[in-house]
């Protein structure tokens, strides 16, 4: 487990999945905007959620708010290169946990773990441009925007920009 000021990210849990499959996979308006690939309906079985064994590329986490013990949400380094020591970062948290400043807490984490445990000197973070939480989330954690990709990402029928943000690790 890692441990933040608010938040717990622990491996996941057979009883995390249909939770979290309903109330963030199954959001599609929220969903399209936090994933390029396009939505399809998946039953829970299928669920991107779904408990398995661990790979070389992608270290996932559900998010547990410490104060009560909850399911917040979920938290995932994926393409992580070794070579280039650089991964990507993404977050999602159920409606009921969101503006709470769990986001800035658990990416805090989460970043945490990639320079200090895997070694990692750069993790990468894309955000709809139109999403101010998230994006002041990221720069109260350090990230610095490297740039806009103008109308990269279609979401709820048209083309939106977003931001690509980083964070080095300390020299």
């Amino acid at each position: 487990m890692l441990v933040g000021e608010h938040v717990v990210l622990r491996a996941r849990q057979s009883e995390d999945v249909a939770i979290l499959h309903e109330e963030l996979y199954d959001d599609v308006p929220t969903r399209v905007r936090a994933d390029t690939r396009g939505w399809t309906p998946v039953g829970s079985e299928h669920s991107p959620y779904s408990v398995h064994e661990g790979s070389a590329d992608a270290a996932e986490f559900s998010v547990v708010e410490r104060a009560g013990g909850q399911l917040a949400g979920e938290a995932i380094l994926w393409e992580i290169d070794p070579h280039n020591r650089s991964a990507h970062a993404g977050l999602a948290l159920r409606p009921g946990f969101r503006g709470r400043g769990l986001a800035e807490d658990t990416l805090r984490v989460l970043v945490d773990y990639a320079f200090s445990i895997r070694g990692l000197h750069r993790v990468q973070l894309e955000v709809v441009s139109d999403n101010k939480p998230m994006l002041a989330a990221a720069r109260r954690v350090g990230f610095e925007q490297d740039g806009v990709l103008r109308e990269s990402v279609w979401v709820n029928g048209s083309f939106a920009d977003q931001v690509v943000l980083s964070r080095l690790a300390a020299r």
